[in-house]
């Protein structure tokens, strides 16, 4: 049951070096493939930070709705919930039916369920409407993540991983500005954004290519979970780190008396830089192997939460938050260069899925958790300040663990 898109007979070859080939030339993927995959990873953080300026609006929209204060904010977290719950299933199906057609009608259904709030008329209906684009969001990023790690192999991989972060972070920031300025029309007129996925699924069409390789016996290899158990585990509790900055800096400059929406702004674009200084850093650090990235990444956001949260002042957050941005953009490429470092081409769809579970599990519990650490130890501050010690004790416990140190040697692998 061979992964097969084209009748011609270089579609039958197996994966040259594990380093896919384009079966029509046999030429390698570059820089195309790898923008259309990088702008199009960018839309799982269109749900995550678009409508957050327009929620009150919403609810507003609605207030004759039963539960709507328990309804409105689901429409901005649903998404994260059902990436979590779905990413491993949709990395079995692009390991059973291959990526790229999966990439494309996951896009264009992207933009139908995306931009179908601005019609529909009841808040049940969204909330619906949220979950089935988490569904597709889901599809979207493990199809890029999996499709880079299948395009680009050793220092060059680690440089796409890197820029993923960096094309993220930068569309939050923007997403985010488009967000409000779009909600002062109507709470309605974000979702039109979600239309941008339809040009980047025609040139996912055009541009991307399905790897192809031999499987004689038509029964997916079993993923290796002595290896990858650790590297999931530990992303769980890195997408939880990576999102308490992104989630509590807002709260926490109203702590100490920002209240101005521009100025919180500004400090959130700062941070959202480091994150992504960071994340460029990342491929000239990766040589060095999961062993050091992964604790030195988890450290430095640590230390970076712990400043954080025992800010006293608006100079020392926006320090401590370039410090904990720093940290964040290493990260996410550090664990996920660890989780796929020992995977062959027909485990990494299942293996990309159930990273990219981790993360956005560790996403949407973050606010939960740091409102419990709230109230059970006295404020923001505190439960910033445990995270962050949170963030120390992993980069601890990995440094010490002899299944990152084992992964070292193939971590381009």
């Amino acid at each position: 049951m061979s992964e097969v898109v084209s009748p011609q007979p270089l579609a039958e070859e197996p994966l040259a070096g594990e380093v896919a080939v384009d079966p029509a030339t046999g030429r390698p993927a570059g820089r195309a493939q790898a923008a259309v995959l990088l702008l199009a990873s960018c839309l799982a953080v269109l749900g995550a930070v678009l409508l957050a300026p327009v929620l009150p609006a919403i609810e507003d929209a609605f207030a004759g709705t039963a539960g709507v204060e328990a309804l409105t904010p689901v429409v901005l977290t649903a998404p994260a919930l059902v990436i979590g719950l779905t990413a491993p299933f949709a990395g079995r199906v692009l390991d059973r039916v291959g990526r790229t057609r999966l990439l494309v009608a996951a896009l264009v259904v992207y933009a139908v369920v995306g931009t179908a709030p601005v019609w529909l008329p009841s808040l049940q209906l969204i909330v619906a409407s949220r979950v089935l684009v988490g569904l597709t969001e889901a599809v979207i990023m493990t199809c890029c993540t999996t499709l880079l790690a299948d395009y680009f192999h050793g220092s060059q991989r680690e440089r796409y991983f890197g820029l993923q972060v960096v094309f993220t972070t930068v569309a939050a920031t923007l997403f985010f500005g488009l967000g409000g300025a779009l909600g002062s029309h109507s709470w309605r007129t974000p979702f039109w954004l979600y239309l941008v996925s339809l040009p980047l699924a025609v040139a996912a069409a055009r541009l991307i290519w399905q790897p192809v390789v031999q499987r004689p016996s038509g029964v997916l290899p079993a993923l290796p979970w002595h290896r990858l158990a650790a590297p999931v585990a530990v992303s769980l509790v890195g997408g939880l780190v990576f999102y308490v900055l992104i989630v509590e800096l807002s709260f926490k400059l109203d702590d100490v008396g920002v209240e101005s929406t521009g100025a919180i702004g500004a400090v959130s674009a700062i941070a959202s830089l480091g994150t992504a200084v960071g994340g460029a850093s990342f491929s000239r650090l990766a040589a060095r192997g999961p062993a050091v990235t992964v604790p030195l990444a988890f450290a430095v956001s640590g230390i970076g939460l712990v400043g954080l949260g025992l800010a006293p002042s608006v100079p020392v957050i926006v320090l401590f938050a370039v410090v904990t941005g720093l940290g964040n953009g290493l990260l996410l490429p550090s664990l996920l260069t660890w989780a796929l470092g020992s995977l062959t081409f027909e485990q990494r769809g299942r293996g990309t899925g159930w990273w990219t579970a981790a993360v956005f599990l560790g996403q949407f519990v973050c606010p939960l958790v740091v409102l419990g650490l709230s109230a059970a130890i006295g404020g923001l501050g505190s439960a910033i300040v445990v995270l962050g010690v949170v963030a120390l004790v992993a980069a601890g416990v990995v440094r010490a663990s002899r299944q990152a140190r084992a992964v070292a040697p193939a971590h381009g692998a």
